[in-house]
């Protein structure tokens, strides 16, 4: 397959694009590549689809820990914008432009309790969680769309000086995006364990 994976120069795209290139031609994106991305742009997202592709992996929006007393009303837009309207954005475009039994793979997110400051976090992330899952019965021509919500990332967690081991590591979370990529699953989110 012909694969976009979006978000490739950070931890899980990297990791995402290494477990897929082995049996898939894949075109890693961002918002620094030469060929550039931005999922608050809607232009570069349309580019993407100026070649034919099989399949779309996002795997590059996320929403910063913010307390709700900090919170701002263009803080709430932005989020909003990048994360959960800007993987929409991807997916419409997505659904059109993919051939008959393409893939799309959204990432979300999920934390095993809440912390302070994930409430923005946990609202787009639902909301992109009942997008995926009512999505899947509108798609046509063998079209399938699902979500991974890493939550913590073993390394990231270490980067931070946390303990790793409440995370989930970065080969094993890669490698439920290519699960989704190349299995048959539709209007799932898949949390890697």
């Amino acid at each position: 397959m012909k694969i976009v994976v979006l978000g490739a120069t950070g931890l899980v795209g990297r990791a995402v694009a290494a477990t897929l290139e082995p049996r898939h031609e894949v075109a890693g994106v961002s918002r620094t590549s030469a060929v550039r991305a931005d999922l608050t742009d809607p232009a570069s997202l349309e580019a993407l689809f100026t070649k034919p592709v099989d399949a779309v992996v996002c795997c590059a929006a996320n929403v910063p820990l913010r307390p709700l007393a900090e919170l701002t009303g263009e803080q709430v837009l932005d989020d909003l914008r990048g994360k959960l309207f800007g993987q929409v954005a991807l997916a419409r475009l997505a659904a059109e432009r993919l051939p008959d039994g393409g893939s799309i793979t959204l990432t979300g997110g999920t934390f095993t309790e809440p912390i302070p400051g994930s409430g923005l976090g946990a609202l787009v992330n639902a909301g992109l969680e009942g997008f995926v899952r009512s999505t899947a019965a509108e798609l046509t021509r063998g079209l399938r769309i699902n979500a991974v919500s890493p939550g913590w990332i073993s390394e990231t967690l270490e980067a931070m000086g946390e303990d790793g081991g409440r995370g989930t590591p970065v080969t094993v979370v890669a490698g439920a995006y290519r699960e989704l990529v190349e299995g048959d699953a539709n209007g799932t989110t898949v949390i890697p364990r």
